[in-house]
């Protein structure tokens, strides 16, 4: 990189690029949300509709997004180009092999049909199927954003550049996300959404070669005197708590969105429409958060930052987990007082905005502090955000494999979330404590045991998804006070509600309300 630097003429107009770069990242994030939406469906026409397949699917997209940020700031023929390049060939890369797994999933389909099985040797399958698919071009993204980090220069003004570039990709990818759900899969197929995305992965390589010719091989964003963020990297310690930090911040933010879409599930359905909503909730958080926190860490410690927004989502979990057992479900709404798509569309977005939202702002926040604390004068961009990416992504699969494979089969949605509100809890304490014993800062300390007492008291508040949700769905309104529930279950892929009309019928509901290739029927009625 530096090399190449030296043989690029400086160009003190580079500056003005920043609003295009952002434009194509953003571009870049709209693409990889209509490939997720997509081969969400592909997988559920391949591999049937369960919470183990959406585990595998979250898993196998983050582990391609952490191998691909890992991977590039270490090749050596990558530092010998133009960052802005390499991002160009890589969104070429990415647009090829969407078309690869369009092409190719109804074939790898016929190898799942022919071995599959019940228990675990299917569950392994439905991963490797997966993992098959979706790493190739998973891997690639993942190495996008160290790729166009690569050229903006580790400074303190820079580190807010790259928070923004994350915030951005991020709102880009809320608009492919509705963009995919609500239009092009509705009004056309998932031939015609991979194309949309093929065709931005090659907009955003025309516009990123151009781009390469015109700027330097490394773009040093202007510093402001006497910032006060330089304070805050010059005093750094050790990375490893904020790398711990990090990834368990995307192992809760990964395991409370399968909690929640799967409860969520319940109240509006299950279906591609309200996967749709319910990603586009938690991306729109990410962005807005991701965008504040860029900005929050040019004049905060950024570790101190990053610690307590760990401690305020114990909190904000609390808050989702309240909403969506003891509020959401008794919104006093008649669901068919209309049946207009829009309607429902407003409705539903608004339930998963008020429940959703605040915790998603906060783990947004959580990655530009991140960045901010292990960035420092003389380090390399690439590798800076390649290594603060991998610890989310990472923490992410374990999360998303730990909550749907171990957690709710065992403990059930409950625990699961006081489960999650603890360890966002928790974590804080790793780089909290370091600073609290360096500094004796007393006040600080009281501040954060009480937290602590309080993230307990609040776990022990969670209240269970009541068995009138998973009853009834988006008719509990008009037929909770008709019936009484005479016993629940939760399971690895369904939950089932058995209930007693006011007329002596009995009815046995099970969700997710859809056919899977387990043959699983949705509801039947016993008199």
């Amino acid at each position: 990189m530096t090399n190449h630097s030296a043989a690029t003429p400086a160009s003190p107009d580079a500056s003005r690029y920043l609003p295009l770069l952002l434009i194509l990242f953003a571009g870049s994030g709209c693409s990889s949300l209509i490939y997720e939406i997509v081969w969400y469906q592909l997988l559920q026409l391949a591999i049937g509709s369960t919470a183990v397949s959406m585990g595998f699917l979250l898993a196998t997209f983050m582990g391609g997004l952490c191998l691909g940020s890992l991977g590039l700031p270490r090749l050596r023929a990558a530092a010998k180009q133009h960052p802005l390049r390499i991002y160009a060939l890589l969104e070429m890369g990415i647009g090829i092999l969407g078309v690869l797994v369009l092409w190719g999933l109804p074939l790898i389909d016929r190898v799942y049909v022919a071995g599959a099985e019940h228990g675990l040797p299917g569950m392994l399958l439905r991963g490797f199927i997966s993992a098959v698919c979706l790493l190739p071009p998973t891997i690639l993204m993942g190495a996008s954003l160290p790729a166009i980090a690569g050229w903006i220069k580790s400074t303190p003004r820079g580190v807010s550049w790259w928070g923004l570039l994350y915030g951005v990709n991020t709102v880009g990818a809320v608009f492919g996300c509705l963009l995919a759900g609500f239009y092009l899969l509705r009004i056309y197929d998932m031939a015609v959404a991979t194309y949309w995305a093929v065709a931005i992965n090659f907009l955003v390589a025309l516009f990123s070669f151009w781009l390469s010719r015109r700027t330097p091989a490394e773009f040093t964003a202007a510093e402001v005197p006497g910032d006060p963020m330089e304070a805050a990297v010059e005093d750094a310690g050790s990375n490893w708590p904020v790398y711990v930090t990090t990834a368990i911040s995307g192992a809760c933010a990964l395991g409370a969105e399968v909690v929640w879409t799967r409860l969520m599930g319940m109240l509006l359905g299950s279906t591609v429409y309200v996967f749709s909503i319910i990603l586009a909730v938690f991306l729109i958080g990410l962005a807005l958060g991701s965008t504040a926190g860029a900005w929050i860490s040019r004049s905060v410690r950024p570790r101190l930052a990053l610690g307590w927004c760990q401690v305020l989502l114990a909190g904000a979990i609390a808050w989702s987990a309240f909403m969506i057992a003891d509020s959401l479900p008794y919104w006093p709404i008649n669901p068919l007082l209309s049946v207009n798509p829009w309607y429902t569309f407003q409705l539903d977005m608004a339930r998963v905005l008020w429940a959703i939202l605040p915790p998603t702002l906060l783990w947004g926040a959580s990655f530009p502090l991140g960045l901010a604390a292990i960035a420092g004068p003389g380090k390399a961009s690439g590798e800076v955000v390649g290594s603060v990416y991998a610890a989310n992504t990472f923490g992410a699969i374990l999360g998303a494999l730990g909550v749907s494979l171990v957690l709710v089969p065992s403990v059930g949605t409950q625990d699961s979330q006081r489960v999650l509100l603890l360890l966002s809890a928790v974590s804080g304490l790793f780089v909290l404590v370091p600073y609290i014993s360096e500094k004796k800062a007393m006040i600080s300390a009281l501040l954060l045991g009480g937290s602590m007492v309080g993230a307990i008291m609040l776990a022990k508040g969670l209240d269970p998804i009541p068995g009138k949700l998973i009853a009834y769905g988006r008719r509990i309104a008009i037929s909770a006070a008709s019936s009484k529930i005479l016993y629940t279950a939760e399971g690895r892929n369904s939950s089932v509600a058995i209930t007693q009309w006011n007329d002596g019928a009995v009815e046995k509901a099970a969700t997710p309300r859809w056919p899977s290739r387990s043959g699983t029927m949705a509801r039947w009625r016993w008199t």
